[in-house]
């Protein structure tokens, strides 16, 4: 039968709707509810539960059949979302009391989202606008479910919000608490990160092309310069805020160290990157150090010094919220979480590392911008 196609998600999906259809009751209340036919009980799920399953096994049995990639997609999105939706906000007041069938519920609604997921990788469109698109919506299909799943499964097994809260409650925190995370937010990145990194990077940059022009300076410094990368953080931090104080400085401090070397040795890799036919050809020039260094070895060291700076803004990061857990001002994100954690207040812990991942995130990317721009001639991103 050419008109269908089965993946295994979809016909993994179906069994498990199966099964849950068979097992019964998807929460305690409704088992209880079940058991005493005449009793009010209320209880999850009530007129919801059918379509729940009826969306899942609609959306895997349509899968199954030949159809255009698109539409399966779009298919597999609908069906696996809303019948998370549903899940989720039904297991919302009876937290703890999910059975089985639940989790098998999830269970299918998961693979139809990663068989959706597969499809629109495997798309191969050639407009510029939709392979953008495509390149945005398989991995917020993604980071969606790993919320999705944390989501359903800390409701629905109960676990107590001290040891893992949902990320609901995470971002009902982050709303509640902005003026508190945006004060963390200038000093631990606008001050101690920023200024830090771009010191670092610096430095490490222009000593890179000193110990290329001079040798023994290379051969003496990349040695240390390993040795000072396998640096403890730990040790590091509280020797820079008793020299430089418990303001950002300090947390600067440990952002250049920490961002100085990998900038050295990925320039000093990437100055020795150019060809030998290359140099030549500039020596056939007549071409001397300078000239050579600027228009040859600096732009083919490119690669090396976007890939230390990718690096360096996420070390950054974790050196300054690391360094202010020795020693700082009533505020910071390192402070923050460091005395929430002391009170209890784990949402608000969680609060401070989805913003800290955020920043990130977003740091990473504008250096992967500007490093797409910088070097679109390379073949990484010519591919690309």
């Amino acid at each position: 039968m050419t008109w269908l196609k089965p993946s295994w998600q979809s016909v993994l999906a179906i069994l498990f709707c199966l099964i849950a259809f068979a097992l019964g009751a998807m929460s305690k209340p409704e088992a209880a509810a079940l058991t005493q036919p005449t009793a009010t009980i209320a209880y999850p799920y009530m007129g919801t539960k059918g379509l729940i399953l009826g969306l899942l096994l609609i959306a895997a049995l349509v899968s199954a059949v030949r159809l255009a990639p698109i539409v399966e997609a779009v298919i597999l999105f609908i069906g696996a979302h809303v019948a998370a939706w549903l899940l989720i906000k039904g297991i919302a007041g009876f937290e703890g009391t999910a059975l089985a069938p639940y989790f098998l519920a999830l269970a299918a609604a998961w693979l139809l989202a990663w068989r959706c997921a597969a499809l629109l990788s495997s798309l191969r469109p050639t407009a510029n606008g939709a392979k953008t698109g495509l390149r945005l919506i398989v991995p917020a299909i993604f980071g969606a479910w790993i919320l999705i799943i944390w989501e359903a499964v800390t409701r629905g097994a109960g676990i107590p919000f001290i040891l893992l809260p949902p990320p609901s409650a995470i971002g009902a925190r982050i709303a509640n608490s902005l003026p508190i995370l945006g004060e963390d937010v200038r000093q631990t990145i606008f001050k101690a990160v920023l200024i830090g990194y771009i010191v670092g990077n610096l430095a490490g940059f222009v000593v890179a092309i000193l110990a290329d022009r001079v040798p023994f300076l290379r051969r003496g410094l990349l040695p240390i310069g390993n040795m000072v990368s396998a640096l403890p953080i730990i040790g590091v931090a509280p020797i820079m805020v008793m020299w430089f104080g418990f303001d950002w400085p300090s947390k600067a401090a440990v952002v250049i160290i920490m961002t100085f070397f990998p900038m050295l040795v990925n320039t000093v890799a990437g100055l020795a990157a150019s060809g030998h036919m290359e140099r030549d050809l500039m020596r056939t020039y007549a071409s001397d150090y300078w000239p050579t260094l600027l228009k040859l070895r600096l732009p083919a060291a490119m690669p090396f010094i976007f890939n230390a700076l990718k690096i360096n803004s996420t070390l950054a990061l974790i050196g300054a919220i690391v360094a202010e857990f020795f020693g700082t001002p009533v505020v910071g994100m390192g402070f923050r979480i460091s005395t929430e954690v002391g009170r209890m207040n784990i949402d608000m812990v969680w609060a401070e590392i989805a913003v800290a991942a955020l920043a990130g995130s977003v740091f990473y990317g504008v250096v992967a911008l500007i490093e797409r721009a910088v070097t679109f001639w390379h073949p990484s991103v010519r591919g690309g």
